[in-house]
């Protein structure tokens, strides 16, 4: 940039006032949008205002008033885009928080769905936690104190303690809001963390899950906390289609995969009402839902998160009734 900021000035001053070379001044201001943060822009805009005058001042061929023309209409010129750049940047930054806004809305509006469901996976192991308690307590009480059982049962106290400290921090993760964070992840990994958060809600219904990973899965590059929720708002989308499909008939299946040598494939299939195969191409725009009081935003925060992730989801009929919802991730070569 700096060689730029000496070519323009330097053509500016060498020719004739007549030429108005510190139009080009604008080329610099548009670079400088694309990378520096507003008061670098205003910083770069007041440099090429201060060359500008300073052009003028040391040119000394052409006409005088010409010159003072050319140097005003580069100064607008200036100004003008810099104006345009910084406003620009402005909606780029709010259109990208507000899609990060979209993103945590989706998020939220899925652990409220999962209520039940995290609620039963933290009783669970505070149920254990009182019990072990109560059976610690007896084993000090007896007459002598039995030590080992009292130990084993402080031992079980921890254990659930930590099983409930894990189902909040899963929780935490997913509703907080923060930066995403891509690192290299385990799949399996993944689909075991989101399947356990969701457990209640699956038993709830009475539906069985049923996951299988490949042995020579690579890892993949994303950010885990944005990919559960992929897979939170495929499942639950799952779980409600299967809504009259008969309780012993209702499941769930997950499959990751290695596709095409380095993508890593994640497949949700369920046998609920399905999906027509007119229909299945809108599945993933913004505000379409066929639920009552759904916001139809899921699908629509799930193909972009996928896709920022620089893979791609579809959603396809399943062969006997059903839908099945894939996508894919980049794996570690």
């Amino acid at each position: 940039m700096l060689g730029l900021f000496m070519v323009i000035f330097v053509a500016d001053t060498i020719t004739d006032m007549e030429i108005a070379v510190a139009v080009f001044y604008v080329a610099v201001v548009l670079i400088a949008a694309g990378f520096l943060r507003t008061r670098g822009v205003l910083a770069v805009s007041a440099i090429c205002v201060v060359l500008t005058i300073a052009s003028l001042m040391f040119t000394r061929s052409g006409a005088y008033e010409a010159g003072v023309i050319n140097c005003a209409l580069s100064l607008c010129a200036i100004v003008i885009t810099t104006y345009l750049a910084l406003t620009k940047s402005s909606a780029i930054l709010a259109e990208h928080e507000a899609r990060a806004q979209l993103v945590r809305l989706a998020r939220v509006n899925s652990l409220g769905e999962l209520t039940a469901s995290i609620a039963h996976e933290v009783n669970q192991p505070l149920t254990g936690v009182i019990t072990s308690g109560n059976a610690g307590l007896r084993w000090l009480a007896a007459a002598p104190p039995n030590l080992p059982k009292a130990q084993q049962a402080l031992k079980r106290i921890i254990s659930d303690a930590n099983r409930a400290s894990s189902v909040v921090g899963r929780v935490r993760s997913l509703s907080k809001r923060a930066e995403p964070k891509a690192e290299w992840l385990n799949a399996v990994m993944i689909v075991n963390e989101i399947v356990a958060l969701s457990r209640g809600e699956l038993d709830q219904h009475n539906i069985v899950v049923r996951t299988h990973g490949d042995d020579d899965l690579p890892l993949v590059f994303a950010d885990g906390v944005q990919i559960q929720q992929v897979m939170l708002n495929i499942i639950l989308n799952a779980a409600e289609a299967m809504a009259n499909t008969p309780e012993d008939q209702r499941e769930i299946v997950i499959v990751v995969s290695r596709q095409d040598g380095r993508c890593v494939q994640f497949s949700i299939a369920d046998n609920g009402c399905g999906i027509s195969p007119d229909t299945v191409e809108g599945v993933f725009e913004a505000f379409q839902t066929t639920k009552p009081d759904g916001m139809g935003i899921g699908l629509a925060v799930s193909r972009s998160i996928v896709e920022a992730h620089g893979g791609r989801i579809w959603a396809s009929p399943r062969r006997g009734g059903g839908a099945e919802f894939h996508f894919t991730l980049r794996g570690q070569s």
